[in-house]
């Protein structure tokens, strides 16, 4: 039975939504009514569409409604490890049509940042902004009317969300995503963990940092620690968006192949059954999302998809906000252990039971809704199902109902922790989220007095200086959209745990970002309003006393006279690697609670 609480908010969701809903899916079946729409083109329009194709008889299967063809939009790049997988996907994946009896094309590639090259860069400031640019990109490569469907390629942090946002904005296509896979383990996340203190301590060297680090990421692949890139596959599992046991199967194997095929085929299946249902714009749903969130609450996922999935369902008509996540997050309990959250990775969890168990584990429960629309068709009950190779061909057959590893994947009655992994906090000071699936039960709540910081790089300073053996709330305003595009500030993950390993109550409170990987240290992270905004973060001095509680959800300054100070500035200087040419967008950014996009 479907728990009260999961259909209470459902609920409102859909009240709220009622109106963009129903014109969102009226506009998409509008545009189903003028598909296909490559046999309306002139005969110009099609020879400049399939000039490029040399390999014999697809020309004469583009020239029509003849075949189905599909359009490729591509996010590889060398420079991204879980990218790199994408390197030879098109060739593949063209293959796998034409022997199913249709056509790919390359529609066009998106830009795809890295988050972990930029950390504590001037770039990290554009990483926010890159997801909308994204869905522009694919709006771009999927409007010139040549293709009935899509395969997305994209895996990491803003790629998906950005392929999602633009693939909603024609929703009436089928879309399905392929994923790339997670490089094999490499040196145990514990052990990064230390080397990266080790060194924000001065115990180590940069030659050592380095090696540890290039231990940790050292292949093809997507990284392999519950970070954003990963949760983001979790979402496309349980939002139905790709196929069942898809997500973590690793690059260059069979099986992997396999799967790309299967993809390939299932497309193909969509488009020809000329059926609403397995559209984009029907399948990302009031309930799909409501499992969205279910999922990275029961995962631990990244905090980052407070920004996301409000976006990502706003381009469905669908809207969400934070009291949302809040709600659920009583009833959803945590049944992941991965690390950040846990020293398992993302292969550990997958071999524990993976995404099949979670699912299972979840529906028996009653905290997803299974009468949804996925890529598979009806149901996400099919999405407790392992695929299996057999002669070269993928067969389902029933997942896990009991985990492999309890230390690493427990069921919904026996969780890890009976609350799920996000918490929203609210106060005088604004409303803001934690993750705290990661955080030890004594340092849920932190009350001490404020230090005020305006860069990562003063705080670091002040830690190198010895000036932080204390215990404080480091603040740091002026991170956020608006003023500087909000920037990740996972620089600051390694001197905050030292201190707190040394016995010292510390946490973060910004209106910036921390990462998919915040650890132990709480961070009340996405500030609501934020500070160039006027919000009560840019008001906070030094000294004033502060509280976060991550059990209750309270987050407030202490000090009497805090609101009726006039608010401070902060001047933003984006003369490097081109920020000022993303000066307009961010007078156009929405709010951290609103998804901080520019363009839903």
């Amino acid at each position: 039975m479907t728990h009260s609480k999961l259909i209470e908010v459902t609920g409102r969701i859909r009240k709220r939504s009622e109106n963009s809903r129903k014109a969102y899916l009226e506009q998409c079946k509008k545009n189903v009514e003028r598909s296909v729409v490559r046999g309306k083109l002139s005969c110009g329009n099609l020879a400049h569409g399939f000039a490029g194709c040399t390999v014999a008889g697809e020309k004469e299967r583009l020239s029509g409604e003849i075949a189905p063809n599909l359009g490729i939009v591509t996010a590889y790049n060398d420079m991204l490890s879980a990218h790199k997988t994408y390197e030879d996907y098109p060739k593949e994946l063209r293959k796998y049509a034409r022997e199913l009896g249709g056509t790919a094309q390359v529609a066009g590639a998106t830009p795809a940042m890295c988050d972990g090259v930029t950390q504590g860069q001037d770039g990290m400031d554009l990483s926010l902004f890159s997801r909308d640019i994204i869905a522009l990109s694919s709006v771009i490569a999927l409007s010139h009317d040549m293709f009935d469907g899509v395969l997305n390629l994209g895996i990491c942090d803003k790629i998906v969300p950005g392929l999602v946002i633009g693939g909603l904005h024609l929703g009436h296509l089928p879309n399905v995503f392929v994923p790339g896979g997670p490089m094999p383990s490499g040196i145990p996340n514990e052990e990064k963990a230390r080397i990266r203190r080790e060194f924000a301590e001065g115990k180590i060297g940069r030659d050592e940092l380095l090696k540890g680090e290039s231990d940790s990421y050292h292949s093809p692949g997507t990284c392999t620690f519950y970070g954003t890139a990963n949760s983001n596959q979790m979402l496309m599992e349980i939002m139905g968006l790709q196929l069942p046991g898809s997500s973590f199967v690793n690059p260059d194997t069979a099986m992997r192949k396999a799967l790309n095929r299967a993809a390939v085929k299932q497309l193909m299946e969509n488009i020809q059954s000329n059926n609403f249902d397995s559209s984009i714009g029907n399948i990302v749903s009031e309930k799909t999302v409501v499992n969205a969130i279910v999922g990275l609450l029961a995962t631990g996922g990244s905090t980052n998809h407070t920004l996301h999935i409000p976006a990502m369902a706003k381009s469905a008509g669908i809207l969400v906000n934070w009291d949302d996540f809040s709600d659920l997050s009583e009833i959803v309990p945590l049944v992941a252990r991965v690390y950040p959250n846990g020293p398992a990775d993302i292969n550990h969890f997958h071999a524990s039971g993976g995404m099949a168990y979670v699912i299972r584990t979840l529906l028996d429960h009653g905290l997803l809704h299974e009468d949804v629309d996925t890529i598979c068709g009806k149901g996400l009950e099919r999405y407790t199902k392992d695929p299996k190779l057999t002669s070269g061909e993928i067969v389902y057959e029933d997942g896990p109902r009991e985990t492999y590893n309890d230390n690493i994947l427990r069921s919904a009655q026996h969780p890890f922790q009976v609350s799920g992994g996000l918490k929203v906090l609210k106060g005088n000071v604004g409303t803001a989220v934690i993750k705290s699936s990661a955080l030890d039960p004594e340092n849920h709540i932190v009350e001490a007095e404020a230090i005020v910081f305006d860069s990562q790089e003063a705080l670091m300073a002040a830690f190198k200086n010895d000036e932080l053996n204390k215990d404080f709330i480091a603040v740091l305003p002026f991170q956020g959209p608006r003023h500087k595009g909000m920037p990740e500030l996972h620089k600051l993950t390694p001197p905050l745990t030292v201190l707190q390993k040394r016995g010292y109550n510390v946490a973060l409170i910004t209106d910036g970002r921390m990462s998919g990987a915040s650890g132990k240290v709480p961070a009340a992270i996405h500030l609501s309003p934020e500070a160039c905004d006027g919000g009560p973060i840019g008001k906070i001095k030094t000294g004033d006393r502060l509280i976060l509680d991550a059990t209750t959800g309270r987050l407030e300054c202490l000090d009497e006279d805090f609101l009726t100070r006039p608010n401070r500035s902060l001047e933003y200087d984006d003369q490097t690697v081109g920020r000022n040419l993303f000066s307009n967008l961010r007078t156009l950014v929405s709010t951290s609670d609103h998804g901080a996009s520019f363009i839903v």
